[in-house]
């Protein structure tokens, strides 16, 4: 049965200083240094738009630095996961899509990130889901937990009501729950063991690049993204996984 779904591999940014010489030739200077990661990849998270939403400038600025079929997966601003713990979600959310509604055919899924100690609280979710359902309805969301209370039968149905990707994130460190939520499977590799700085071995990868056949078998886009950026690992982990899959579809 051949794949009918869509496999697309990254890494978690690509404006890291340290990998000149391991990724980026060193006569390649930073600000060039999308549309060098683009001959590459041709999809990658926007980290940074975690810790500041960039201006709408940058934002095209990105784009015209990537060929047709680029895509983006924009992290969700901390100010809603991390300060409001996603209470009053409306006013975030809002500066958040107004940066990037100018770009939205070239993005992914939405990455919401949690912090390790939020519960789930069905009513602060259901609330946060219900305005992503009614105002930005034409954007995907997938959203990465870390507290075992994520886990829950209530949480997982929510999450498939209305259609939000439950995040399969790989590290030592945090829960990992392999269930499909959503049409878009969304994995995140942290590092096996040192968290960030840890390379994944060739059989992990091979594991991997058969479930993503399968899933796409299945009907399901697959977005993978490497985050263990320390010591060029996730480029070399994302490429030999990219090899993979080339060679098993």
């Amino acid at each position: 049965m051949k794949a009918i779904g869509k496999i697309h591999i990254g890494t978690s940014g690509w404006s890291y200083k340290h990998w000149k010489g391991v990724f980026y030739p060193p006569n390649v200077k930073p600000a060039s240094y999308l549309s060098f990661y683009a001959e590459h990849f041709s999809v990658s998270e926007i980290n940074s738009s975690f810790y500041k939403l960039p201006l709408k400038s940058t934002v095209e600025k990105w784009i015209q630095q990537v060929p047709e079929g680029f895509l983006f997966c924009p992290k969700m601003s901390r100010y809603l996961s991390h300060l409001k713990k996603l209470h009053e979600p409306k006013e975030p959310l809002e500066r958040f899509f107004n940066i990037f509604e100018p770009i939205i055919k070239y993005l992914g899924p939405i990455l919401i990130q949690l912090p390790a100690n939020l519960k789930f609280n069905e009513t602060v979710v259901t609330d946060l889901f219900k305005i992503l359902n009614d105002d930005y309805g034409d954007y995907r969301v997938a959203m990465e937990v870390r507290h075992l209370s994520w886990f829950s039968d209530e949480s997982t149905s929510l999450m498939r009501k209305y259609n939000v990707t439950l995040v399969f994130a790989q590290s030592d460190r945090y829960p990992y729950l392999e269930q499909v939520t959503a049409k878009d499977i969304f994995i995140r590799f942290h590092g096996p063991h040192s968290l960030y700085s840890s390379s994944y071995s060739g059989k992990v990868l091979e594991e991997y690049a058969a479930k993503f056949i399968d899933w796409t078998k299945k009907g399901h886009t697959v977005w993978a993204f490497f985050n263990n950026d320390v010591g060029g690992h996730a480029i070399m982990n994302a490429k030999t996984l990219l090899g993979l899959v080339d060679k098993a579809s």
